[in-house]
């Protein structure tokens, strides 16, 4: 198992550094220094040249790359002209939001996916799966910022239910017993998240239905609930680790509709704020932290396969 660990990390991180060389040299292209930015759209180009050769902004990409690495191996993503803030306390401020967001919604998702793709699979082709999966489809193909507004429309414009705006609260003690403002939010995100479980749950159980020893279990006299719980539940939820895994980073990218929408001050909605206001250094942390999300999330799942199914560690 150590080797195959030590393999997948190895590859974990030859593919983050491929892709942080991508990406600063992308938003490089886009934004190769934030001398306007600073100087403002009427400074002259002496002006512009000496603050880039003052900070390193005229210095060859590679060096440049090297240095921004550099800092982020040492805590530093940057700094942030426009906010006239470190990027680290930009997103220390903002990360607490958008993980209970993110977590909220996607604990919420797994708790009714996972019984419900079950019953799917066990019903399927009945009234009730197709219910399910009609509403499934529905979501799965409606955009994120169409769903929200079409719930803040029912819910708190015209029924006045649930507020319009995610809390705006600082303290997360606040915002987490904030359930009327909170509410739309989480739930909005998590029925985006359960359009695809669900559906996932519901292939996976049903592969797992037509297994040999599914069939076993069931001519030895089994009694069906057992049969569910002891056999199909286990196997049939593997798959879901690998999803769980690919989501981290879908969840980040989701949160920036959502919070920009439902007007909640996080991670997501520093970056829509920032790309507005062509903010490098929060634009470049932030794609560099979905890719790290997304190398990290992939890595947990691989491990938390081998744990869970040691068939694996061969492969």
């Amino acid at each position: 198992m150590a080797t195959y660990l030590i393999r997948r990390l190895g590859t974990s991180v030859v593919i983050l550094i491929g892709i942080s060389i991508f990406i600063y040299a992308l938003l490089h292209l886009v934004f190769p220094s934030p001398a306007i930015i600073v100087l403002g759209v009427k400074a002259s180009p002496p002006a512009i040249a000496a603050w880039n050769h003052a900070y390193g902004y005229d210095d060859p990409v590679l060096v440049q790359y090297w240095h921004y690495v550099y800092g982020v191996l040492h805590g530093n993503l940057g700094y942030s002209y426009k906010a006239n803030q470190n990027v680290v306390s930009l997103f220390a401020e903002r990360w607490e939001r958008s993980a209970y967001l993110s977590g909220a919604s996607l604990v919420l998702a797994l708790l009714i996916a996972v019984p419900l793709g079950i019953y799917q699979a066990v019903k399927r082709n009945r009234f009730g799966d197709t219910v399910a999966t009609s509403i499934a489809f529905t979501a799965y193909a409606m955009p994120d910022f169409f769903l929200y507004l079409i719930v803040i429309q029912v819910f708190a414009l015209t029924l006045g239910i649930f507020g319009f705006e995610a809390s705006q609260s600082n303290s997360m003690i606040t915002i987490i017993g904030d359930w009327r403002d909170m509410t739309l939010p989480i739930l909005s995100i998590t029925l985006l998240i359960l359009a695809g479980y669900s559906r996932y749950m519901r292939s996976s159980a049903m592969e797992t239905l037509a297994q040999d020893f599914i069939k076993t279990a069931r001519a030895k006299g089994l009694p069906e609930r057992l049969v569910l719980f002891r056999h199909l539940v286990r196997n049939a939820c593997l798959p879901m680790i690998t999803l769980i895994g690919l989501s981290i980073p879908a969840l980040l990218a989701g949160n920036l509709i959502a919070e920009y929408v439902f007007n909640y001050d996080g991670l997501g909605l520093l970056f829509f704020n920032s790309l507005g206001n062509e903010d490098y250094s929060v634009l470049l942390a932030y794609t560099l932290i979905g890719a790290v999300f997304t190398v990290v999330g992939n890595f947990v799942a691989d491990v938390a396969l081998t744990i869970a199914d040691p068939r694996i560690r061969l492969a």
